[in-house]
């Protein structure tokens, strides 16, 4: 799958500058599909040319003209038609810190645990940032009202699994923390 789709999805929020676009990648694209903000302005301007998106300035005053962008009806039966498609390959996990646990056996077990504890650290930082978004999007109702009712579904459904995940990468990191501190009293 390409950024493209993922810039779409976030566009069924509604007109959006780039800017706008990058900070809400932050917090809810970001879980699942990572992207800078440079690489988020290029495929704007792909998809500008290709005719999924809508450009227009905005001319403000004491600040730099900012483009505002909106699906168009071709953005959005590309991207019904990318929604109908399975996957093209299940999730596979790649992930630098499960090599260097993999290799710990030759190292400093105690440069493991600093990586560990600096994984747990991003963890709960980001399980808070979804957390907060979470209760920003349900506004005082119950998670249950929220889905029967909200406009938009996927969003919150996304932030579940962003939620879900990191608190696995917790338990994971506190299990294997514990591992550590165990191998080391057993010395």
């Amino acid at each position: 799958m390409s950024l493209k789709y993922a810039v779409l999805a976030a566009l069924l929020e509604g007109e959006a500058s780039g800017y706008e676009l990058s900070k809400g990648f932050d917090v809810s694209l970001a879980n699942f599909w990572p992207a800078t903000p440079q690489q988020l302005y290029r495929e704007l301007e792909r998809l500008a040319q290709d005719g999924l998106v809508r450009a227009r300035t905005v001319e403000q005053e004491r600040r730099p003209n900012k483009r505002m962008f909106t699906l168009t009806e071709a953005g959005r039966a590309e991207l019904g038609a990318f929604a109908a498609e399975p996957p093209k390959r299940p999730t596979a996990i790649r992930d630098e810190l499960l090599i260097k646990v993999q290799a710990m056996d030759g190292g400093d077990p105690e440069t493991t645990r600093a990586l560990i504890e600096e994984r747990r650290g991003w963890a709960r930082g980001k399980l808070d940032r979804y957390r907060r978004v979470r209760e920003r999007l349900l506004d005082g109702r119950t998670e249950d009202e929220y889905l029967r009712t909200a406009d938009r579904v996927g969003p919150y459904l996304t932030l579940m699994a962003g939620i879900a995940f990191e608190e696995e990468n917790l338990r994971w990191c506190e299990r294997v923390l514990a591992v550590l501190a165990e191998r080391v009293a057993l010395g």
